[in-house]
């Protein structure tokens, strides 16, 4: 599948042929509670009434309001995520989220790719 713009234009979404929703969120965006719920209804609707592991690029996020912080708090079609950051900014903004809200699946943060999809797809060589 090709990526589609997720509402608001903040982000893409698409369902990898890995068997992955890749989230991406341009960089240098603030996300706002639309931003989230939107981002979270294309997921569901990517996924239909399957669940996916989710890469979720973070890369360069300048900001994530508390609003927002709080629907990502919201189960989704997601069995398990991983937060693809490449700065301390990023690794901050991802341990603040993880440290204040509880993730409902598995939610992990990673610097490198490799290392984020071998833990959405335990026993692959992804």
């Amino acid at each position: 599948m090709e990526p589609i713009a997720v509402s608001g234009g903040k982000a893409t979404i698409e369902l990898g042929a890995d068997g992955v929703i890749h989230l991406a969120w341009k960089p240098g965006i603030v996300l706002e509670a639309a931003d989230a719920h939107a981002a979270m209804a294309a997921v569901n609707e990517v996924a239909g009434v399957q669940e996916y592991p989710m890469l979720i690029h973070v890369e360069s996020t300048e900001a994530v309001t508390r609003q927002a912080r709080a629907v990502f708090s919201i189960r989704c079609a997601a069995s398990r995520t991983a937060l693809l950051g490449s700065s301390p900014v990023d690794r901050v903004l991802a341990n603040f989220f993880l440290g204040v809200h509880l993730p409902p699946c598995p939610t992990r943060f990673f610097t490198s790719r490799d290392e984020a999809m071998d833990w959405l797809l335990p026993g692959s060589k992804a």
